[in-house]
């Protein structure tokens, strides 16, 4: 092996990476990794000195503070301190981490749950637990990166098909051995584009094609359903989704990630991922805060039907304004700039003005789809978001996005 190449190549991709940053920061348009300093509330925040509405958070229920969660971690750290002593398997389960995991188990109405380190990790491990060589895996192509790398390190064979596109999927289900294990999966609502997965039409299929179907709910939970549980509550639907993946990082203000399903799918991964195996337990207040979480959520739902009506006001709103919004229905509203440096301008003209909005520009979305990936929460009020769309349509007049 050249070793020199391998390292020319190494270096080569890094530098680019940097020069792309320095390129951003020279000009003043780089607004990645902002120091918050100070939260003031759900939906505002401090940086570099400056109160902002925050319009990028993922705290769709503005729980991040709420005093019954921050009371819960707080107990929690007098009980058991900041850590635990290691994996759960050998060492570090605590009661909490069990009383976490029937919570989850119970909100989602399935007979057992198991918890991760973080959402992104869940994926990973879940997916290439699973499946395996000569096993079939079918990605919506708007997937989350997360679950793309899960797909590719099980080594199964790796099918896309068109975003939200339920033909395209059975036209793939068919081509497919039919004596081979097969995993659908999906996001339920698409990080970047706000848009919801036709779930029962992917259930219809996956009852017709003897394939398992696996539902990564990380902005879900809290966003849909009557009382916000997500997916199968929004459609109406029982128990039908096999694997359902959630994080404990958005709507739920802690950290980590979930699956919940059968008793016998969740013993099989306690002893078979290698990321519950090889990992340490989350800490204390981070389960106590999760578990409280849940609980708030079903204590409060004037909270879901808030954030609700302050989605409809935003994306309306902007719609009125002459944006693109793609095609949204929940808090996720992507604003469509075009060119990458449409967007980091974008970013610059409403941070200027107080608004704390952040670019997404290739390769994380589409050449020519570069936008705003704002949001809105709960925590917000009708006048908040009136200011806030203000800004952007003065934004996106001066440099003609609109």
């Amino acid at each position: 092996m050249d070793l020199q190449r391998v390292d020319d190549a190494v270096n080569k991709r890094i530098r680019a990476m940097v020069e792309r940053v320095e390129d951003a920061q020279s000009a003043n348009l780089y607004y990645y990794n902002q120091p918050i300093t100070e939260m003031r509330g759900g939906a505002r925040v401090l940086v570099r000195g400056r109160e902002m509405g925050m319009f990028a958070s993922y705290s769709y229920l503005g729980l991040i503070g709420h005093p019954r969660i921050n009371a819960a971690a707080k107990a929690a750290i007098d009980k058991y301190g900041t850590g635990t002593h290691g994996v759960r398997s050998l060492a570090g389960s605590l009661e909490l981490h069990t009383e976490l995991e029937q919570t989850i188990a119970d909100f989602k109405k399935a007979e057992a749950a198991v918890t991760y380190t973080s959402g992104y990790v869940t994926n990973l491990t879940v997916i290439s637990t699973l499946m395996g060589r000569h096993d079939y895996v079918f990605s919506d192509k708007l997937n989350h990166a997360s679950i793309v790398d899960g797909c590719l390190m099980s080594g199964a064979k790796f099918v896309r098909f068109k975003h939200n596109d339920l033909e395209d999927l059975a036209k793939q289900l068919e081509a497919a051995p039919g004596d081979s294990a097969k995993l659908v999966i999906a996001d339920s609502v698409f990080s970047m584009d706000g848009d919801i997965i036709d779930l029962p039409r992917m259930v219809d299929l996956c009852q017709q094609h003897n394939a398992w179907l696996m539902i990564d709910e990380a902005h879900s939970i809290g966003v849909l359903g009557e009382t916000g549980r997500g997916i199968e509550e929004h459609f109406g639907l029982g128990d039908v989704i096999d694997i359902k993946m959630g994080t404990l990082s958005k709507t739920i203000p802690s950290v980590g990630g979930y699956v919940a399903g059968k008793k016998d799918l969740i013993t099989y991964l306690r002893h078979a991922s290698r990321s519950y195996i090889f990992s340490a337990a989350l800490p204390p207040a981070q389960a106590a805060a999760a578990n409280e979480a849940f609980k708030v959520i079903l204590d409060e739902p004037e909270r879901i039907e808030k954030l609700r009506a302050n989605g409809d006001q935003f994306i309306s709103g902007l719609k009125e304004r002459g944006f693109d919004t793609l095609y949204t229905e929940t808090a996720i509203v992507p604003v469509v700039c075009g060119e990458d440096e449409l967007a980091y301008a974008m970013t610059r003209e409403c941070q200027e003005q107080d608004v704390f909005v952040l670019p997404v520009v290739s390769p994380a979305v589409p050449a020519n789809l570069a936008r705003l990936r704002a949001t809105v929460t709960a925590a917000h009020e009708p006048d908040e978001i009136n200011h806030a769309m203000d800004i952007i349509e003065t934004a996106g007049k001066k440099l003609g996005v609109i």
